[in-house]
C-alpha cells in the first residue's frame, strides 16, 4: 500500500501506520514548511504543553476531549520518532520494541517465575528491577527521582521514594507539627528580610504541604489544580457580579472586589 492510500486509510488496525505515514509526508520535501523546520529541541515546549493539556481532559472527566488530547500527545511521539528515524537513530518500531521489553522485564510475576501477592510488592519488585537495569545498585537511593518534574511532583515522589525504606512520618499529627514547625520558621526569617532564608523556608512550607497531602493518600498536582479551579471561577463570578453592578474589574476598589468575592463563595 502505497503513501497516499495508507493516508486515507480507515481500516481501525492500521490507523498508527496512517498517522505514521502522514508524519512522514509532512516531513518530506513538498510537505509542510514548519514541520519541516522542527528538530527535537523545537518540540519540547510542544510535548510538554500537550502532556498538561492531556491531564486537564482526564481530570475534566470529557472522554471525547480526552480522547483528541491524547492524540495530539501521540502525535509527539511519532512526530519524534520521524525526527530520529531521518537521522538513522532510531525508528517508531525501536521505540516500542523497547517498552514492550521493559514492561516484559518489569512484569516477571506475569512473564516469569516471580510471585508477588499485593500491590505494594510489585511496586518494590518493579523499583529494585529498574535499579539494576540503571545500574543504580551503588548510587544515591534517590539518584535519578523524578528528574526533570515540575517541582511539585518530584517532591511527592522523593517522598514517596524514601517512604519505601521506611523514611516517613508514622502518622497525620507528625506532619501537621512539622508544617506548623516550618511555618514558625519562614514567619521569623519573613521579619529579617533575608531573602535568601525566606526563599528556602518557603521552600520548606511547600514541601511539608506536599507531605501532608501524601499522607493523606491525595496527589498534591490535583489539590493544587482543583484549588487553581475554585480560584478561577470564584473570580470570573466575582468579575461578573462587579460587572452587573456597573463596575469595571480594573476599577474596582479592593473592598468591592472582597465584597463580590465573599458573594461569589456563598453562592457555590
Amino acid at each position: 500500500m502505497d503513501d497516499d492510500m495508507m493516508m486515507n486509510c480507515k481500516e481501525p488496525e492500521q490507523q498508527m501506520q496512517r498517522l505514521r505515514a502522514i508524519m512522514h509526508r509532512l516531513r518530506a520535501p513538498g510537505g509542510c514548511p514548519w514541520d519541516a523546520e522542527q528538530t527535537h529541541e523545537s518540540l519540547i515546549s510542544n510535548l510538554i504543553e500537550e502532556a498538561y493539556e492531556c491531564v486537564d481532559a482526564i481530570r475534566s472527566g470529557d472522554v471525547v476531549h480526552m480522547r483528541e488530547e491524547l492524540g495530539d500527545l501521540l502525535l509527539q511521539v511519532v512526530f519524534h520518532a520521524e525526527l530520529a528515524s531521518e537521522r538513522g537513530d532510531f525508528a517508531f518500531d525501536d521505540i516500542a520494541a523497547a517498552i514492550s521489553d521493559k514492561l516484559v522485564h518489569r512484569h516477571p510475576h506475569v512473564y516469569g517465575d516471580s510471585t508477588v501477592n499485593s500491590t505494594d510488592a510489585v511496586l518494590a519488585q518493579w523499583d529494585a528491577i529498574k535499579r539494576a537495569e540503571k545500574g543504580d545498585q551503588h548510587q544515591p537511593y534517590l539518584h535519578g527521582v523524578g528528574k526533570g518534574l515540575p517541582a511539585l511532583l518530584r517532591a511527592a515522589k522523593l517522598q514517596k521514594k524514601a517512604a519505601k525504606v521506611g523514611f516517613d512520618w508514622p502518622d497525620q499529627a507528625g506532619v501537621m507539627a512539622k508544617l506548623r514547625e516550618e511555618i514558625d520558621e519562614l514567619e521569623a526569617e519573613w521579619e529579617t528580610g533575608a531573602e535568601v532564608a525566606v526563599v528556602e523556608e518557603l521552600g520548606d512550607v511547600f514541601f511539608s504541604l506536599v507531605n501532608l497531602a501524601r499522607c493523606r493518600g491525595l496527589d498534591p498536582e490535583v489539590v493544587m489544580a482543583q484549588a487553581n479551579r475554585k480560584f478561577e471561577n470564584r473570580f470570573h463570578a466575582m468579575e461578573e457580579a462587579l460587572r452587573h453592578q456597573g463596575i469595571a474589574l480594573n476599577a474596582a476598589t479592593l473592598e468591592q472586589m472582597e465584597q463580590a468575592w465573599q458573594e461569589a463563595k456563598r453562592l457555590e
